[in-house]
């Protein structure tokens, strides 16, 4: 998420009420997760396991619970609740807007676009030309629709990130002030819903096509001409490269990749990033081969446990 103009390291101090090391002009351009960033965001991390990898990102500003040793050209906002304080930021930046119709009047509507009755269009959502969006679709705040897009009945695009902290009090979300990016010729079935990014987009590339029931989780990006059958769902952060097929239940973790034009068997559980240009199948997913030879394998077990007994081997 970028500011709508840069800011200075004094200034964000004071909105989050921290302490800050570093020059009080060092400019701040805006916000991120820690896969996102880039010179001038600043990350959050509130656990010295991160330390190191969030000092070591692209960011120049680390909001941080503890003041440790700067790193040359970067700068600390040291706060007592680093998560809490994110979600200050979040709340300033992009806050929350009510919309009183089920259209917002800020929304943009290309060309010969079809809007069925009962959908919710949220503000500052642009859709482009020849796209149809059928009934009781909601479309959340920001999001970018391309052209020649198709969306079903019932499907869901911006909702929070699925991101919690766990306080003695309960559970603490993570405030998404993300966008949903959908590029030209995509089709998006029935029911799916496809969360907005954290602070970043969650993105379905060119000529993409989902069946229904399918979720997408915050900060996802998809490439292009994939082909995603129903029931599938794909955790937060994931990276899927051009072309890869995911037929039906197939569940990922978050923050892997799947190589370019992967093909993933019928429930099957991506546990790990895999290679593209191969077949993969089970739970965690391994080359169909190299599987299917293993359950031969164990299938030979009784046998051989029998001549053991029977002292043949």
């Amino acid at each position: 998420m970028k500011f709508p103009k840069p800011h200075t390291l004094k200034q964000i101090a004071d909105l989050i009420d921290c302490n800050f090391v570093g020059n009080a002009d060092f400019q701040v351009l805006g916000m991120n997760e820690i896969h996102v960033v880039e010179p001038g965001d600043i990350v959050f991390v509130d656990h010295p396991k991160y330390y190191g990898k969030a000092l070591e990102s692209a960011a120049t500003i680390v909001l941080i619970n503890k003041e440790v040793d700067c790193p040359e050209g970067k700068a600390l906002l040291v706060s007592d609740d680093p998560f809490r304080d994110f979600n200050t930021l979040t709340n300033h930046f992009k806050p929350f807007q009510a919309s009183n119709t089920a259209i917002s009047a800020s929304v943009k509507i290309g060309k010969n676009t079809v809007v069925q009755p009962n959908c919710f269009i949220g503000n500052n959502v642009t859709i482009g030309d020849n796209c149809t969006i059928h009934s009781n679709v909601s479309i959340y705040d920001d999001a970018v629709i391309g052209n020649n897009v198709t969306i079903h009945a019932n499907s869901v695009l911006g909702a929070n990130a699925f991101y919690y902290k766990n306080r003695p009090e309960g559970f603490d979300r993570l405030k998404s002030g993300g966008r949903v990016v959908i590029k030209d010729h995509v089709d998006i079935g029935a029911g799916c819903t496809i969360d907005r990014g954290v602070t970043g987009d969650t993105i379905i590339g060119e000529g993409t096509k989902l069946d229904n029931l399918i979720q997408v989780g915050h900060d996802t990006v998809i490439g292009k001409k994939c082909l995603i059958a129903s029931q599938v769902g794909i955790a937060g952060c994931v990276v899927i490269e051009d072309e890869v097929t995911l037929w039906g239940q197939v569940g990922t973790t978050s923050g892997i990749t799947i190589g370019k034009k992967a093909v993933v068997q019928g429930q099957s559980g991506v546990t790990k990033s895999i290679e593209g240009g191969k077949t993969y199948w089970g739970t965690p997913a391994q080359e169909v081969r190299a599987k299917l030879k293993e359950m031969a394998s164990v299938k030979q077990i009784p046998n051989l446990l029998k001549r053991i007994k029977n002292k043949e081997i």
